[in-house]
């Protein structure tokens, strides 16, 4: 995004926007984590500075459109999650940066199990 204002120009780097969608991603409730993507092999579990791993954006001057690629928390309603996922995103987006969000594209590439979860689910598998 670039617009001029008085004397200069403002920029906001792809990077930026990619960041601050995949933190308002992980803080969505139902969220397990970001995702790496399926051709990196396994979905990676990804957090913290790593944000911006399962997230695309493409900004113009004065609209974005965002990708996610997300790994649910198992339980979770699936479609309302990703509902509120695109609300959240699009929000914090355009909040913070005043770009139109114009769309929010929800990939769910995985699910979560808790810890306690997983290991009955590995002793019962064994």
């Amino acid at each position: 995004m670039s617009a001029e204002i008085g004397s200069g120009i403002i920029r906001i780097s792809d990077d930026v926007v990619a960041t601050i969608a995949g933190l308002a991603a992980l803080e969505t409730p139902g969220i397990a984590a970001m995702s790496g993507g399926i051709s990196e092999g396994l979905a990676k579990r990804l957090s913290g500075k790593n944000v911006q791993k399962g997230v695309s954006v493409e900004v113009g001057q004065v609209e974005a459109a965002i990708d996610l690629r997300v790994i649910l928390h198992y339980g979770s309603k699936i479609q309302d999650v990703c509902r509120n996922l695109q609300e959240n995103v699009k929000e914090t987006v355009e909040n913070m940066t005043g770009l139109n969000v114009v769309e929010v594209n929800v990939k769910v590439e995985g699910v979560a199990f808790r810890e306690e979860e997983a290991e009955e689910g590995m002793q019962r598998i064994k």
